[in-house]
């Protein structure tokens, strides 16, 4: 295996090694599923490119609920399939791929009704469970319980008991989700694959009617590549329709964008051990433990606006904090709210008006030779969809190819994450951590940790918290740089870490120290610095501002009077 640094050299390495030699897979865009693309294409032996317009994960894949779930509310639509495979992928990142990254939570379920609805209810997830345990993937969570209201106001005191008759808890998965596909990144290019992100695709290459590459832009240092490649794969999530137009061809479906929003609001401001599935007219609404916070969410709504900067207005605020203070003790109110954010569900569009119900199965298709098209899904499933996307694409080539492996890669940082854990208190003695930080720096790198730790050692203020932003490291600034592909102020504060939405200030009070500690990686000088730190100061001023506005035309605006910072 290669290194899996990802700092500028390496980028730029990658970009020229692309375009010296004829590919036999192209991914397009590096969410979770482009990123999953180039892993099940790499692992086959296939010579594999992935390229980004922004950064890992901006899009979708960074804006989710962070959960790794079957899916619960498909049982009661009848969706026994798609319920089933995301349970056997949530076993399997669970216990074999990513279980440095991915981890059990309990949900409980209120129940209003006595009677008829604890039967009902109760069906469902002993369902749920069952299929869990049969996919061969699921003995790691426990079963769900059955509790009574003074049981369930015990482990949940924040809820009102007249909100509840009863209750069921059950258990599902959670994870960071930008900080798991830069991990899904990094492992594809430790295989071999090159991997660049601020690379843009401009245009394809075409032969007749067959697609031969792409043209990619190098969105920071300029420049133009023609990356020829025997089959593409257009991975573009919402932008699916709009990379499809590059050729001039829509395709065989049309993605959708729903929007849903989340709130981040600290511990203490919900009283309880347990996260909490509510109904909703339209969904359902989750309260998820979050470390030291909860995130809230979410809406589902139709958009069709500004797709890179998506806008959480007040009514969508107003929406979440109403239905969650339905059943809370004590009401949640805007100031208890730490951060907010936006994110696009792609959804595969046909079926129905209403977003709620439209697919979250995936589809891909070969809309022209050399060009392969997937989308929609969930992101549990993101490995199926990776494994359906190469298998098409892979019809397309002139040679026998292996079958996918991706059940059996553990991504980076998961082999020796366990006896790490066990060991964290040697840890602890032998780095001058308190054991606190190790577990924290295990739970978000695994067994690359040891890399943090090196930088620690060589700077030993590197070891020590942010002045703003505690919960995290001077030394996992440095890494994000160095070794995760980070490129500019806000793919640290947003998405490398959560400071951005874990903190009251949004992360404006450690841009600076954040900022001078990127500097010496990536070569910036004073003035970068400062173009930095105040774009990333107007990049959440325009945040504030749209989740002041009462509909999406007016936040939409709102959020678009922060430019980004590298026009892409």
């Amino acid at each position: 295996m290669r290194t899996a640094t990802l700092g500028p050299a390496e980028r730029g390495e990658a970009l020229a090694r692309m375009a010296e030699r004829e590919l036999d897979i192209l991914v397009v865009g590096a969410g979770v599923v482009g990123a999953g693309t180039a892993l099940d294409a790499v692992t086959r032996g296939l010579t594999t490119g992935l390229v980004e317009a922004r950064d890992w994960a901006c899009g979708t894949s960074s804006r989710s609920s962070k959960l790794i779930h079957g899916g619960l509310r498909y049982l009661e639509m009848l969706d026994f399939a798609l319920v089933r495979e995301a349970l056997k992928e949530r076993g399997l990142l669970l216990e074999r791929i990513a279980p440095h990254l991915v981890r059990g939570v309990p949900f409980l379920y209120p129940l209003q009704h006595k009677g008829w609805e604890r039967v009902y209810a109760g069906s469902g997830v002993a369902l749920y469970d069952a299929m869990s345990v049969s996919s061969g993937h699921g003995r790691g969570l426990p079963l769900h319980r059955h509790l009574s209201r003074k049981q369930a106001l015990r482990v949940a005191p924040c809820m009102k008991k007249d909100a509840l008759v009863g209750a069921l808890q059950y258990y599902d998965a959670q994870m960071d989700d930008a900080r798991y596909v830069a991990t899904l990144v990094r492992t594809a290019a430790a295989y071999g694959a090159d991997v660049a992100n601020a690379a843009r695709v401009v245009g394809f290459l075409r032969e007749g009617e067959r697609v031969v590459g792409a043209r990619v832009r190098d969105v920071e240092l300029g420049g133009e590549y023609e990356i020829r490649a025997k089959q593409v794969v257009n991975a573009t999530g919402v932008w699916t329709d709009d990379t499809q137009g590059l050729i001039g061809e829509r395709g065989q479906f049309h993605v959708r964008a729903s929007k849903g929003i989340h709130l981040v609001v600290p511990k203490d401001r919900i009283h309880s051990t347990t996260g909490l599935i509510l109904r909703t007219e339209k969904s359902v609404l989750f309260v998820i433990p979050w470390e030291r916070h909860w995130i809230v969410g979410t809406t589902d709504t139709d958009w069709d606006l500004d797709k890179a900067h998506p806008a959480a207005s007040s009514a969508d605020i107003d929406y979440v904090l109403d239905h969650v203070n339905s059943v809370l003790a004590v009401p949640l109110t805007r100031d208890d709210v730490q951060g907010v954010y936006a994110g696009l569900r792609p959804l595969l569009a046909g079926e129905s008006e209403a977003t709620s119900k439209l697919s979250r199965e995936h589809t891909v298709a070969h809309p022209v030779p050399g060009l392969v098209v997937v989308a929609g899904g969930k992101y549990t499933t993101y490995r199926v969809m990776a494994k359906d996307a190469v298998d098409e694409a892979v019809h397309g080539l002139d040679r026998r190819v292996a079958d996918c492996i991706t059940e059996d890669v553990p991504l980076l940082g998961a082999v020796g994450y366990k006896a790490m854990w066990n060991g964290r208190a040697r840890l602890a003695q032998r780095t001058g951590l308190h054991v606190a930080r190790i577990e924290h720096l295990l739970n978000r790198y695994g067994a690359l940790a040891e890399e943090l730790f090196e930088l620690i050692a060589g700077d030993p203020s590197l070891g020590n918290p942010l002045e703003a932003a505690d919960d995290y490291l001077r030394a996992e600034i440095v890494y994000a740089a160095s070794h995760e592909g980070a490129r500019h102020l806000e793919d640290v504060l947003t998405r490398r870490t959560r400071i951005s939405i874990e903190t009251f200030d949004r992360g404006t009070r450690s841009a600076r120290e954040a900022a001078e500690l990127m500097a010496p990686v990536l070569g910036w000088d004073r003035d970068q610095v400062e173009r930095e730190v105040e774009h990333y100061e107007k990049r959440v001023e325009a945040e504030r501002e749209s989740q002041l506005q009462p509909d999406d035309q007016t936040a939409d605006a709102a959020r678009l009077g922060a430019p980004d910072i590298v026009p892409i």
